[in-house]
């Protein structure tokens, strides 16, 4: 690992964009990147469903885009990093694990999809990464957030394979569901998300496709890690 500091110091103060569909390892990879390059980890994706399980517990409907607007700006999303876990609070109450049920991940595209919420929370993601050395990921962090990013990787798996991610995470938190129901999800967050009207995910020209599908977590940082040497 201080190897791997060392080698890449030049990158000090540098911005690393991962975006990428639901389920193609976004989360874990960008935090184990952060941590070998001993950068800062900013999950983008992690903020909209703060906001959408805020909302759903406060009885906002996700379709209430003034409301939810207005509360994207107020509502305070705050991050620490215990070990390899990036936890997650609102008004100083730990709500990591509230926020990935499925409830709040049936909500999140459609509360995420609202300009308004959307423009609150760029300003907010753009805050936290003024300073640079930072790794910040979710759908539109190379095409909207961080558009001049020193590096931008797109990750990318199949369907089946990201729904079976799905399953395995979903199965440690004791939910009942298969791989034809997160298939279905998946393929209808990917629809919503690649198709609504501000901030669609799409991949940036300048960004490299990284397929996961056959990857380990390990080999996906250490792949990046590679392209980020062969750049800068």
């Amino acid at each position: 690992m201080n190897d791997i500091k060392l080698n890449l110091s030049k990158l000090k103060g540098k911005i690393i964009a991962v975006d990428g569909p639901a389920g193609s390892g976004k989360s874990t990879t960008a935090r184990m990147l952060a941590a070998r390059l001993g950068y800062k980890y900013l999950d983008t994706g992690a903020m909209y469903r703060a906001l959408t399980h805020f909302a759903l517990a406060n009885d906002i409907s996700p379709s209430d885009g003034a409301k939810l607007s207005v509360l994207a700006g107020k509502l305070p999303i705050d991050f620490e990093t215990h070990e390899e876990t990036n936890r997650v609070f609102i008004n100083a109450e730990d709500v990591t694990e509230a926020i990935r049920t499925p409830e709040v991940t049936l909500h999140v595209s459609e509360v995420s999809a609202h300009k308004g919420v959307r423009t609150a929370m760029v300003v907010k993601q753009r805050e936290i990464g003024k300073d640079g050395s930072i790794v910040a990921e979710g759908r539109d962090t190379t095409t909207v957030v961080f558009l001049n990013a020193d590096i931008k990787i797109y990750l990318t798996a199949s369907v089946r394979e990201r729904a079976q991610r799905r399953l395995l995470e979903l199965a440690k938190k004791g939910v009942s569901t298969n791989v034809e129901e997160q298939e279905a999800d998946i393929r209808r967050r990917d629809e919503y998300d690649s198709n609504r009207e501000h901030s669609p995910l799409t991949k940036a020209t300048d960004a490299f496709t990284v397929d996961t599908t056959d990857m380990t977590i390990e080999g996906q940082v250490d792949h990046i890690i590679s392209l980020i040497r062969s750049v800068l």
